[in-house]
């Protein structure tokens, strides 16, 4: 059986662990390209980097990994995704990649094209029933609407496309912004249309609670478009700097029957293949899960699936590469602690008490997984270790300047 060499398009967290995830399932060490280098890939064993400039454009990837693959002939290739730019990149060109010897597990362009924005993505969560926050859709020179929305502010204020807005830099820049009022509203969105950003923004509903109230959903469709896992993710903490706000910090997995099957259906329904990840939260008001979007790729935060046991290395490989069947569906019914960031801080800035203590025992019991911390990886490694020392230093500072304790 010919070795398993993964190519990876990207150099963050999402970069490093899925190449945790190949080397933990198969003793290999992963290849990564991306415009520069990223501290997450860096002086790593498991991951060998390489910055390409101009690599977020399609002729420079295409070159790169046609290069790469004439020079790798022998193994069986898989590309993967690390940023939803990548993962739509490598959607575009599946088939040229395809023929160059890769095997791409994602969806086509046309199902892309019906998922990859949050508005087109609303409009088939209408013809499924799926809930989502009551929204309305802006586009440039709509700012009236911002005077009479159907639901009070504050509001949530966002691109509808990512790929787009991150491409059309400007001072201030957040992934997610909160308005409280419409004059705020505003002119948060004439500063994201004047940057050029061409797209619509999404204006919504804010769901109330912190982030303790966010669940992350992460599943994988076989080549036939078959769910075969789902692991549910109940967040303890988010990141809550300006251009991470939203990354998932700390994740406790949890089993909930009905959310997992009504999702499951919609991925059958709409025939979706490879990874797809769901960003939820809980609505106190009315008692239901309500989803922001669905991410074409695996989650920075994928490690807390492997972590808890569902390689996602072997998911794709044994499926999409060697072409097995995974067998029965597996809805993950088991408890795990995942983190990114210092224990210490998940504790202090975790809202709910009771899920903290059950996050601190699952730890006591060895149940407890981290993104960077590869024993492997760390083991007669000074600078890794080093890296890994200052990236946790780092975090008490942000969620001081950031977060705000919370009242328990």
């Amino acid at each position: 059986m010919a070795e398993i060499i993964p190519v990876l398009l990207g150099a963050d967290m999402n970069c490093y662990t899925m190449a945790r995830a190949f080397h933990e399932a198969y003793g290999v060490v992963s290849h990564a390209f991306g415009r520069w280098a990223m501290g997450e890939t860096k002086y790593s064993r498991i991951v060998k980097f390489t910055p390409v400039e101009k690599f977020d454009t399609d002729p420079v990837m295409l070159k790169t990994l046609e290069d790469f693959a004439r020079a790798h002939p022998d193994g069986d290739k898989v590309a993967l995704g690390c940023t939803d730019d990548y993962a739509a990149m490598l959607i575009r060109n599946r088939e040229t990649l395809r023929a160059a010897g890769y095997t791409v597990p994602y969806i086509d362009v046309p199902l892309m094209e019906k998922l990859v924005t949050k508005e087109s993505f609303y409009r088939l969560c209408d013809e499924h029933a799926i809930p989502y926050p009551a929204t309305v859709v802006l586009r440039a020179g709509e700012g009236d609407k911002l005077d009479s929305l159907p639901f009070a502010y504050p509001v949530i204020v966002k691109p509808s496309s990512s790929i787009s807005y991150w491409k059309h830099e400007f001072e201030g820049m957040k992934k997610v912004y909160t308005a409280k009022d419409a004059a705020e509203a505003k002119e948060i969105t004439n500063r994201i249309f004047a940057s050029g950003y061409p797209d619509s923004i999404i204006v919504q509903d804010m769901i109330p609670g912190a982030d303790d109230k966010m669940r992350v959903l992460t599943a994988y469709c076989d080549r036939n478009a078959r769910v075969k896992m789902m692991c549910l993710g109940h967040l303890l903490l988010e990141e809550h700097t300006p251009r991470a706000l939203g990354n998932h910090a700390a994740i406790v997995t949890e089993y909930n029957g009905p959310l997992m099957e009504t999702l499951k259906n919609f991925l059958e329904a709409v025939g979706y293949t490879g990874f797809a990840n769901f960003d939820i939260k809980y609505d106190t008001r009315d008692g239901q899960y309500k989803v922001f979007e669905i991410n074409l790729r695996l989650g920075r935060s994928n490690y807390y699936v492997t972590g808890a046991g569902l390689n996602l290395a072997r998911y794709v490989t044994e499926d999409a590469v060697r072409g097995k069947d995974l067998g029965e569906p597996v809805l993950f019914e088991g408890e795990s602690y995942w983190h990114s960031i210092p224990n210490a801080i998940v504790w202090k800035y975790t809202d709910d008490l009771e899920l903290v203590e059950k996050a601190a025992a699952l730890a006591d019991q060895g149940r407890e997984s981290t993104a960077l911390g590869y024993g492997y990886d760390l083991r007669l490694n000074p600078l890794r270790r080093l890296y890994l020392w200052e990236h946790y230093r780092r975090y008490h500072k942000k969620y001081a300047t950031y977060c705000k304790e919370p009242e328990r």
